[in-house]
């Protein structure tokens, strides 16, 4: 029999869907086999966290499981009094009553034939890299049981949102037709890219050379490299807009734009540099001005 749900996602009894999705996603993180590599024990909890929540995701299993109808894997239990007896299967648990005529009454209902019935929705979790989810891209997403789905990330896919695959999650019953799969997908933060709305922020470190004087540079963005022209004189803080370079383009949102705010970082001075500095006042500048309290 598998273990208890509730203690393998680490959450009460009484969790809410919200606090259990929020237990799944932490698990599924810590132990996915894509970023685990061989290693089993990892896999294992990632299968366990995986159908625990695809059983306390399911309103109607969850009350099932709550009531004792069924095991955590999903297995009818046998009804509560019923036991072997010495006179044969089930005749102690019913004081010697007869045991096909209290059976054909207590399953009555269940023996009459079920129309076909949807299969359950499944529910992963698939990490996407800043850039995939910028630009979109196809990921392999490795299922508890081993098996792999191909999911195509749409451009602009923001953290915690959730791709429905049709047909892909638990097979019908008597004919029914498949449940989805239902994929949260997790952001990965980016070494120097934020995300807010639709535009991009970065920082960009310029030399006090190209501060003062200005100049072209090669700037990394979402899309690849373009050219920027730094204007002379600039300073910490500036902020410098590229029109259409933050995301893409999607469903009715516009093309955001890339925002850089530019940080001079002077490295390391050499002696030059510290002569001419000994020697040379700013004439009419305090950077300190109004820094009083």
């Amino acid at each position: 029999m598998a273990d208890d749900p509730y203690k393998i996602l680490g959450v009460a009894k009484d969790a809410t869907p919200e606090q259990i999705r929020a237990a799944y996603r932490k698990l599924a993180k810590k132990h996915h086999p894509d970023l685990n590599p061989g290693n089993k024990a990892a896999e294992e909890a990632f299968k366990s966290a995986s159908a625990a929540n695809e059983l306390l995701s399911d309103s109607e299993k969850r009350a099932r499981y709550d009531r004792g109808e069924i095991d955590a894997s999903g297995a009818e239990r046998a009804p509560q009094g019923f036991r072997q007896g010495p006179g044969g299967a089930g005749a102690g648990g019913f004081g010697g009553g007869n045991f096909e005529d209290i059976f054909a009454s207590m399953f009555e209902q269940r023996g009459r034939p079920a129309g076909p019935a949807r299969g359950q929705d499944a529910r992963y979790a698939l990490t996407a890299d800043f850039l995939e989810a910028v630009n979109g891209t196809t990921k392999r997403l490795t299922l508890p049981d081993g098996q792999t789905l191909d999911v195509k990330i749409p451009h602009g896919t923001t953290d915690g949102d959730v791709l429905r695959l049709r047909g892909r999650g638990q097979p019908g019953r008597n004919g029914g037709p498949a449940g989805d799969a239902l994929i949260e997908i997790t952001v990965a933060p980016h070494k120097f890219f934020r995300r807010e709305g639709q535009n991009i922020r970065m920082d960009l470190p310029i030399s006090l050379r190209e501060a003062v004087l200005g100049g072209k540079i090669t700037l990394p963005t979402p899309a690849g490299p373009v050219a920027l022209s730094i204007k002379p004189h600039s300073d910490t803080g500036t902020e410098m807009r590229l029109r259409g370079r933050g995301v893409p383009a999607h469903s009715h949102h516009h093309a955001g734009d890339l925002l850089v705010k530019l940080r001079v970082t002077i490295g390391p001075a050499d002696a030059a540099l510290e002569d001419f500095l000994k020697t040379w006042e700013q004439p009419d500048f305090d950077p300190r001005a109004g820094m009083t309290v």
